[in-house]
């Protein structure tokens, strides 16, 4: 087959794989993780149920692609933010501000789509990459001399993830800021 043709194939495969898991997360937050069927998706994505299980065996399948996909880009901008220019402290601000409110807003979508979606392998390659990225800015700061230097990078990288976690639990994006502030705060070196 001509390569130009292979790459319509392999294009329009992936646009129906992203429509598949678009609309499947619209499906799910609007009308519930238990009410969303592989024909309601099928319908709604413009598709064939056939054509859809050739992509997908279940509702489930489909939900752990769509946050893969969603990992994958929170992880990307949070390296975004880790390799700008400037001063490293900065820039570990950034990112951990950025990572607060992405755990702000994953707890509004309720405990049984939580469960289902935070689970499995990729979370944890992605749990230790986001570590490795904390812990990476973390050595940059110690090296300006404005970080604790009682505790190692990788300790203090699992305790600024540990403690922005707790943002999905507050009532709004300014307590939010609130708590990455008190989280600097302990990363100082003592007076």
């Amino acid at each position: 087959m001509p390569k130009l043709w292979n790459e319509t194939i392999e294009a329009h495969r992936h646009a129906v794989r992203e429509a598949i898991l678009d609309t499947t997360w619209a499906l799910v937050t609007e009308h519930g993780l238990t009410s969303v069927t592989m024909s309601k998706i099928a319908e709604k994505t413009g598709i064939g149920r056939a054509t859809l299980y050739k992509y997908f065996p279940d509702v489930e399948a489909i939900l752990a692609a769509w946050h893969q996909r969603h990992v994958t880009g929170h992880l990307e901008h949070l390296a975004q933010l880790r390799d700008q220019a400037g001063d490293a402290a900065e820039r570990l601000e950034a990112v951990l501000t950025a990572y607060a409110l992405i755990s702000y807003h994953r707890e509004r979508h309720g405990p049984e789509l939580g469960a289902l979606l935070h689970r499995g392998e990729h979370v944890t390659q992605a749990q230790q990459q986001l570590i490795n990225l904390i812990q990476d800015l973390l050595t940059e700061v110690a090296a300006t001399g404005k970080l604790r230097d009682d505790v190692a990078p990788d300790e203090l990288a699992r305790y600024c993830l540990h403690a922005l976690t707790a943002a999905g639990t507050l009532s709004s994006e300014a307590a939010v800021r609130r708590l990455v502030k008190v989280t600097l705060a302990g990363l100082h070196p003592a007076r």
